[in-house]
């Protein structure tokens, strides 16, 4: 559940904006995800009459698992690699449909490929048809592995993922994706601005998958030792989800047509540091650093610079990382 704290505060930064949205028809993809249902959730109170479709697998299991915003909102059935467009008029597209598994990358990583951009490209025609606004959720993941030497990337560093190795397959999906937008955008004439987004925390994030922060958080709370599986070298940083939801409605709505952005939090952090940072925060037993191999894409810092955002939108980072690992493992059921 999303602290009423965190949707006063939505309300608040969203207040001056909501209007722009007034009779605006939205085609949504990947909106029963993370992400997605932080941006419906301040929607859902925006004082705008909106319409919104959203595309899901499953509509039955969304609305079991957020009854409120099922009813708030229009669902369609079908998978974002082959779905028939819903009838009518829509101002904006906002594609976020992805699989971002690890287990996926590692078994199967063409189809993890496929999916990204073959995904993109459908939901691009729906915009292109329609005349709508395209706002592509992309990923810091387009810049590669991020030099040491390099504190905060920023949008005009020209690194890339190594096209050589299957694990590039979702780093190279969402560069190409990028790519497929800047095509329509000068072939069609089609409005688009993306979103590279970075690592994320907060209420609603699931403690099961491979994301370290999350794990973190579910071993602490559980009262057991909290074990990093590599060094604990790697360096990432988390913006918390009710600031991500405000930046990327912010995007959506006043972002530059063509425009690339990064949507994350500077505040770097360690991966040991971060599991010594949650065990403090939530009275974990302590830390167990196991030193194996890392084997994920980024061994390395994947932190942004979020300096283009922050003048051209005026959006803040307004929680800091143990206030995000406080109320992330409270809507979990965690009590002080």
């Amino acid at each position: 559940m999303i602290p009423q704290s965190d949707l006063l505060a939505m309300d608040a930064a969203m207040a001056p904006l909501w209007p722009r949205l007034e009779g605006a028809r939205i085609f949504m993809t990947g909106g029963t995800g993370f992400i997605g249902r932080w941006m419906l959730a301040a929607l859902a109170r925006a004082p705008v009459s909106v319409t919104v479709t959203l595309l899901t697998r499953d509509p039955a299991a969304f609305a079991r698992r957020e009854p409120d915003l099922a009813r708030r909102f229009a669902l369609v059935a079908g998978d974002i690699t082959r779905f028939v467009p819903p009838q009518g008029a829509f101002t904006h597209v906002i594609h976020g449909a992805t699989d971002a598994s690890a287990a996926l990358r590692d078994s199967d990583p063409r189809r993890m490929f496929d999916t990204i951009l073959g995904g993109t490209r459908a939901a691009l025609d729906v915009a292109v048809d329609r005349g709508a606004r395209f706002v592509f959720m992309s990923s810091g993941a387009v810049y590669g592995v991020q030099p040491w030497d390099l504190a905060h990337v920023g949008e005009d560093w020209m690194g890339g993922p190594d096209p050589l190795d299957p694990r590039s397959s979702y780093a190279e999906g969402k560069r190409a994706a990028e790519t497929l937008c800047a095509i329509y955008r000068s072939q069609f004439g089609l409005d688009t601005v993306s979103a590279r987004i970075f690592a994320l925390l907060g209420p609603l994030l699931s403690l099961d998958t491979h994301f370290a922060a999350g794990n973190f958080i579910r071993d602490a709370m559980a009262g057991r030792i909290v074990r990093v599986e590599g060094s604990g070298q790697a360096v990432r940083s988390y913006l918390y989800a009710a600031d991500l939801a405000i930046w990327m409605w912010t995007l959506t709505l006043t972002g530059t047509p063509g425009a690339s952005y990064n949507v994350g939090s500077e505040e770097a952090v360690s991966i040991a540091d971060l599991a010594h940072r949650t065990a403090a925060v939530l009275g974990g037993p302590g830390v167990e650093i196991l030193g194996r191999p890392d084997p994920g894409w980024n061994p390395g810092r994947y932190v942004p610079a979020t300096a283009r955002i922050r003048r051209d939108l005026g959006v803040a980072a307004t929680v800091d990382l143990d206030t995000a690992i406080r109320r992330t493992a409270a809507s979990h059921g965690w009590t002080a």
